[in-house]
């Protein structure tokens, strides 16, 4: 059986400042109306593959459900990873889980995070190499490259397998400038795209042999893995303890094994704001835009708008992100920067480095409207039939009205409705609960007033999702 893997735990500082820490690329909007997750699952519906394995972060678990549910996948496994150790040991827990439902499983390793224009081609590629996964290759798939890139890894073809199989003379990851323009001029090397197909015994195999340290470490990550709701949380000890390393490095440098397929689909791995202005549709100026933006005598400029207009005027090869909470301006040759950016807002302790203005809960989101001293001003959206935790504050009371469908309030032990245009008082260190009882999203705006505010002044009694914070 063919098993999607799909890799959904990293971050993409250099997309910030959509993509952060809390709410990262792969589960933003980048090019379309779906996220890039979603766009990945609909990727392989005709390839008639098992369930999808989604291999993230736990701080992603609930979103990542949520984002397969609302694509009509309900059978996905979700494994979820303590830290991020890179994809080597994301791989291999991947694998040893697979085996333990499927000893044939072949296993269709896709980033979360890339888009891929031609569809069709992508997954006539992903059946030419079916065959080669089954007699035991490690297949991946190499992009011909159209410039030189230091950011990917290069492979260098080898033997003819087939049509657009090759063997895989020799694994580079991600070269100097002169030396991937040595491997462009050659016309002898491909892109090496992150995507892969194996069968789970070979990559366990070749783990075994040339990485038994890091195999060792995920096997008993697994073991002593355990059952949460719809995921499987690896052990945190056991897991920490694998080498923070690629499968690149890890195996496709140095296995014998190994092949690759020409793929020719339109592919991005996503990795810049440069690179979606490169894929995006521009407009006669060459410019591209999203969103609510007016520009007038601009060239050669990416310009996103979230929440409200952006207009510029004679400006050209530059990047502007707009956002609820933040704004950037770049130079649209040098987006790399935007990560170092990053790293300032951290060391800053900012918050904008981590989480946006609107926070999703896997029972709805909040977005902060309006903050002061001793104030603060939010509004709450609950999905249907969802609840937030039954809890108390010690440093702050909140006044509820309800704006769109109708709220279940449990406060001090009394429960109650509210419809729309109703509103309530929650006083300080009042034991309280709000829940969605209907079909329809419940929305309410949330006025809170005390001496702190922050989201850490929660004592919680129960939780529906097994959380340590809402």
């Amino acid at each position: 059986m063919l098993k999607p893997v799909l890799l959904a735990g990293g971050v993409g500082s250099r997309l910030w400042p959509v993509s952060r820490q809390v709410h990262p690329k792969q589960f933003q909007s980048m090019t379309g109306e779906s996220s890039l997750l979603v766009d990945t699952v609909r990727r392989i519906e005709t390839l008639q593959a098992g369930a999808p394995l989604v291999v993230c972060n736990e701080d992603y678990r609930f979103i990542a459900a949520e984002q397969l549910r609302s694509c009509g996948v309900d059978d996905a496994e979700i494994l979820l990873e303590p830290s991020g150790r890179n994809t080597a040991p994301a791989l291999a827990a991947a694998a040893l889980h697979a085996l333990k439902g499927d000893g044939q499983a072949l296993l269709l390793i896709l980033p979360a995070d890339h888009l891929i224009k031609d569809t069709a081609a992508f997954v006539s590629v992903v059946r030419e190499a079916l065959p080669l996964a089954q007699m035991g290759r490690l297949v991946t798939f190499g992009i011909r490259p159209d410039k030189a890139e230091t950011g990917y890894g290069y492979i260098r073809c080898g033997e003819n397998l087939s049509t657009r199989a090759y063997a895989i003379d020799n694994f580079v990851e991600k070269p100097d400038l002169e030396t991937a323009q040595d491997y462009v001029s050659s016309d002898d090397y491909l892109w090496n795209s992150g995507m892969f197909l194996f069968s789970a015994q070979t990559c366990v195999e070749e783990l075994r042999r040339l990485a038994p340290a890091l195999l060792q470490a995920c096997e008993k990550a697994l073991a002593g893995g355990v059952e949460d709701l719809d995921f499987t949380r690896l052990d945190a000890g056991a897991f920490s303890a694998c080498p923070a390393e690629s499968i690149d490095r890890a195996v496709m440098e140095k296995t014998t094994r190994g092949a690759v397929l020409e793929l020719d689909c339109g592919w991005s791995d996503v990795g810049s704001w440069s690179t979606l202005w490169e894929v995006g549709e521009r407009d006669g100026d060459g410019n591209v835009t999203q969103g609510d933006v007016l520009l007038s005598r601009c060239r050669d400029s990416f310009v996103r708008s979230e929440s409200r207009l952006v207009a510029a005027t004679e400006v050209r090869d530059l990047v502007v992100v707009e956002t609820a909470d933040a704004v950037l301006v770049t130079d649209r040759n040098r987006v790399q920067s935007v990560k170092h950016l990053v790293q300032t807002l951290k060391q800053q302790q900012r918050a904008e480095a981590e989480v946006h203005a609107k926070v999703y809960r896997p029972w709805g989101s909040y977005e902060s409207l309006i903050v002061g001293d001793r104030f603060q001003v939010k509004r709450i959206v609950v999905n249907p039939y969802q609840k937030l935790s039954l809890q108390k504050h010690q440093h702050r009371a909140e006044h509820w009205v309800v704006v769109h469908g109708t709220a279940e309030v449990t406060c001090d032990g009394r429960v109650y409705r509210l419809a729309e245009d109703e509103s309530t008082y929650i006083p300080l260190g009042y034991k309280h609960r709000l829940a969605n009882p209907c079909p329809e999203l419940l929305e309410l705006i949330e006025v809170q007033s005390g001496s702190y505010l922050g989201e850490d002044d929660i004592v919680r009694y129960e939780d529906e999702y097994g959380r340590s914070d809402d």
